[in-house]
């Protein structure tokens, strides 16, 4: 995938992959509004694998494709076993964490604080290369703490390429990890975009990625002058009816206007299935709060989806319900 971008000078979109939020109900509503987009699981622990209900952390449903599955760890060995055993899956791309700052992955020696250890990165990529029939991929960050991004970034990278990473995703910040939690540290410290761009430059037979306070996708294309793929997250997340854009804006796919009906009927059909094996619609509902932003009628849709799908015996009228409030004449104006 990634070395074919590069050959045909081909740019990525990705969903980035967020904790609590893009799990596979998620994601089977962003596949809908973007066939192409590369989307990511949230980060599951090695050990978890190794040691968990595999079919609950990493079952998946077939729609999702392209999906790269995001592991934390920091022993080779163990990252090695994960990869071997999520192999069955069938994941298009390995990912390893190396950028979240959260006090529960520091406690496990991995996450962001990997930026200090890019030998130890190395050796992890090694490893889950010898054993990975498909990309291997590192997401990190500029830095983290009192370290020099200037120094560290461009050596952490040549460390991860020359173990064998196919592409490296830059958020585009440092991490604090005393002292910010890990809203802050999405927030709080500077962006420093010209630097990951340098590191375009400098790679130019690398694919490198970019993510960190991207809002939308006309600041996801001015990126995309400079890089090889672009991430986005909470933009993403928060205001979900851009994916709906991806195909057409970066890709070059013919441009078509969205069909919402048939977005709500794909939805319910999952909600239907979801319930019927045991789950709750809120469940599916909560990551469509996030639909149809500025829209006529998206503060009440937002308010049934929130509201009425926590009810006992909630089902997909809900949904039906919800996307009723909705106007979807383009020629009124933008309100709600």
């Amino acid at each position: 995938m990634y070395r074919q971008a590069l050959e045909n000078g081909e740019k990525i979109f990705a969903v980035a992959p967020m904790i609590d939020w893009t799990d596979t109900r998620c994601r089977f509503l962003h596949r809908q509004l973007s066939k192409r987009a590369l989307l990511f699981t949230e980060m599951i622990v090695a050990d978890a694998i190794i040691h968990g209900q595999r079919d609950r952390l990493l079952g998946y449903h077939p729609q999702e494709h392209p999906v790269a599955l995001q592991l934390g760890g920091s022993d080779p060995a163990k990252l090695a076993e994960a990869v071997r055993i999520a192999g069955d899956y069938r994941y298009d791309e390995i990912n390893l964490n190396v950028g979240c700052p959260s006090d529960r992955v520091q406690s496990g020696t991995f996450g962001a604080c990997l930026m200090r250890e890019p030998e130890v990165v190395a050796q992890c990529v090694s490893a889950m290369k010898a054993v990975a029939a498909v990309p291997v991929t590192v997401k990190c960050r500029i830095g983290v703490d009192d370290q020099e991004p200037e120094t560290v970034l461009p050596d952490f990278l040549a460390r991860v390429v020359a173990a064998g990473a196919d592409a490296v995703w830059i958020h585009a910040r440092k991490a604090w990890l005393q002292g910010l939690s890990p809203k802050e540290n999405r927030e709080v410290p500077p962006l420093d975009y010209d630097l990951v761009h340098r590191m375009k430059r400098e790679n130019p037979d690398v694919f490198v990625g970019i993510n960190g306070g991207i809002a939308d996708l006309d600041q996801a294309c001015d990126h995309l002058q400079h890089m090889d793929g672009v991430m986005l997250g909470r933009a993403a997340y928060h205001n979900t009816s851009i994916l709906a854009d991806v195909d057409h804006r970066i890709y070059g796919d013919e441009a078509r206007q969205a069909d919402w009906m048939g977005l709500r009927d794909a939805m319910m059909a999952y909600a239907a299935d979801y319930i019927a094996a045991g789950g709750r619609l809120n469940h599916v509902t909560r990551h469509m709060v996030g639909l149809f932003q500025g829209m006529p009628g998206a503060r009440r849709f937002r308010q049934i989806l929130s509201s009425d799908a926590t009810r006992p015996g909630a089902g997909t009228e809900v949904i039906e319900a919800a996307f009723a409030a909705i106007d979807f004449n383009p020629t009124k104006e933008l309100a709600g």
